[in-house]
């Protein structure tokens, strides 16, 4: 059995229940939980459910490479640990840039300078700093550019790889998102080995549909095993969408991550 945690995103699954009824059932099948932004969300609801939450969005607003953007992600970060601490949350996810509701960039970006590549390092080790005092990791995740995200910068998981390996801190991690890298990169396993401890928790779906492992073209089984070879620990979350029954989604996405 592999040591690893599996986790599930609740803003894509179960969409016909309320949010709090999709984290309790969830739950109940065993599974961690995942949640995007927490400004809109009941907190103590969540808290009430029992349920092991895995990953918050780690931010409101704000981006990694200007003046503004800086300052408006910086405060709503510290805003966002308090509510992780709540959950006992262990794991705050970032972008290359803000996101807006549609999943694309609030400041979109067609050319990223060395001197966007420079600040964007120094505000993820501010952010790393802000995590090691509250004893939470900050996670970094990789997004595609051709289907999903279109304009945000340090996009490619080589980005976000260089982008943690010259922060160099415990307290900032990859979210290595198999789905988006497989649009964006392909080579997964190559990729998952390149990574290796730069990783703090790995997302997946498949492509494409972004829907359960089993759904696409990606061979989730070599991934699962590939893990396993790796010594692997930490958290597998499904980001994606159900094909049909949400309950039945996610017994697929287990039966693909059971070695």
């Amino acid at each position: 059995m592999a040591d690893y945690t599996l986790s599930v995103c609740a803003e894509m699954v179960f969409l016909d229940l309320p949010l709090i009824s999709r984290v309790e059932r969830i739950h109940a099948l065993g599974f961690g939980v995942e949640i995007w932004g927490w400004a809109d969300k009941d907190i103590a609801a969540l808290v009430a459910t029992g349920a092991r939450f895995t990953s918050m969005t780690g931010y409101l607003t704000g981006n990694l490479t200007d003046e503004e953007g800086i300052a408006q992600l910086l405060a709503s970060a510290e805003r966002s640990l308090a509510v992780a601490a709540q959950l006992n949350c262990p794991s705050l996810n970032l972008h290359g840039t803000g996101l807006d509701a549609r999943g694309l960039p609030v400041k979109p970006v067609e050319v990223v300078t060395g001197q966007m590549w420079l600040q964007a390092a120094d505000t993820l080790r501010q952010l790393a700093q802000l995590g090691e005092r509250a004893g939470r990791v900050f996670t970094l995740e990789n997004l595609n550019l051709a289907v999903d995200h279109p304009g945000t910068p340090f996009a490619r998981a080589a980005d976000t790889l260089a982008l943690v390996e010259a922060v160099n801190s415990p307290a900032l991690k990859m979210n290595l998102d198999l789905y988006h890298a497989q649009i964006g990169e392909g080579n997964l396993i190559a990729l998952l080995r390149r990574c290796g401890p730069a990783i703090g928790e790995i997302q997946v779906a498949d492509v494409p549909g972004r829907q359960q492992p089993g759904t696409g073209e990606i061979n989730y089984r070599a991934i699962a095993r590939a893990l396993e070879q790796m010594h692997y620990r930490g958290v597998v979350a499904l980001e994606g969408w159900a094909s049909g029954d949400s309950t039945e989604a996610l017994a697929q996405f287990r039966d693909h991550f059971t070695c």
